[in-house]
């Protein structure tokens, strides 16, 4: 992707970095939302090997990648509305939703604010929030800052402690991937990120959401531990679960194993989903 292909827009006062690959626009556009402190770039790998006659949406979170700073900390119900928005100015009036992490709790967040204009939803190691299986301290203590995306070596330190997966062979892997599409030095947007999942649950709703929803998890996920998958697809009612062997970024370490899954899911027919709290271990 070149950067001349993003674009600023302007969404009720704050700016967001926003790139489109269009597709056939008879099909819904795959809305993806990144993890904390990484740029749209960071899902290239993803992108590439996914249909291309699928229109994918993605953007930088306020702070992260290329949308500035804001004035002010903001909470995922006010970043889901803002995500609304954007698909407003964008003409789109019901996509499906994909996130990661961090961004798999904003995009958790998005079904229920938005429920009417999200079709389906693919939640990718992530949890429901605070009540969530937690991390061990030490893999939580680095997450709480952002010197894994400034120094290097720190990063190739404790890359396999933290990812798990393809990171425990490679620790090169998270440099490649991260580095170059994050702003997460700037502690400021790093601190309002942080913030804006701080207390936040999404256990009340999501027995009420009602789209299909995708859940993967990796069985070597220090961040994410795999119980939190089982968690969510047992509250989602219409949920299938995925237990992927790897870690934290096999999304974009290895796409190539997961995007047919994803692809399936998106393209099968309601009457064809038979979507029911299951697991298929690969």
């Amino acid at each position: 992707m070149n950067s001349d292909d993003t674009s600023l827009v302007d969404v009720g006062g704050q700016r967001l970095r926003t790139h489109v690959r269009p597709g056939d626009p008879r099909r819904t556009a795959l809305l993806l939302v990144n993890g904390i402190g990484a740029g749209l770039a960071a899902f290239d790998p993803l992108v590439d090997v996914l249909d291309p006659r699928r229109t994918v949406i993605r953007f930088d979170a306020p702070g992260a990648g290329g949308s500035p700073v804001p004035s002010r900390p903001y909470r995922l119900p006010g970043l889901a509305r803002t995500m609304l928005a954007l698909l407003d100015v964008l003409g789109h009036d019901r996509v499906d939703v994909l996130g990661v992490s961090w961004g798999g709790a904003l995009a958790q967040q998005f079904a229920w604010t938005a429920r009417e204009r999200c079709r389906r939803l693919v939640l990718v190691a992530t949890s429901p929030g605070t009540l969530m299986v937690p991390g061990r301290p030490r893999v939580l203590a680095h997450m709480a800052t952002p010197r894994r995306y400034t120094d290097s070596d720190f990063l190739r330190r404790v890359a396999p402690h933290i990812y798990g997966g393809t990171a425990r062979h490679d620790p090169d892997i998270p440099a490649r991937l991260l580095h170059p599409h994050t702003r997460a030095g700037v502690r400021r947007s790093y601190a309002f990120q942080l913030l804006a999942a701080a207390g936040w649950t999404s256990v009340p709703f999501l027995p009420l959401l009602r789209q299909p929803t995708l859940v993967l998890t990796g069985d070597d996920d220090p961040i994410i531990p795999m119980a939190n998958g089982y968690l969510l697809a047992a509250l989602i009612r219409r949920s299938r679960l995925h237990v992927y062997r790897g870690g934290h970024l096999e999304l974009v370490a290895r796409p190539e194993h997961l995007a047919p899954e994803i692809e399936q899911f998106l393209d099968a027919s309601e009457t064809g989903l038979h979507i029911i709290p299951t697991e298929d271990i690969r």
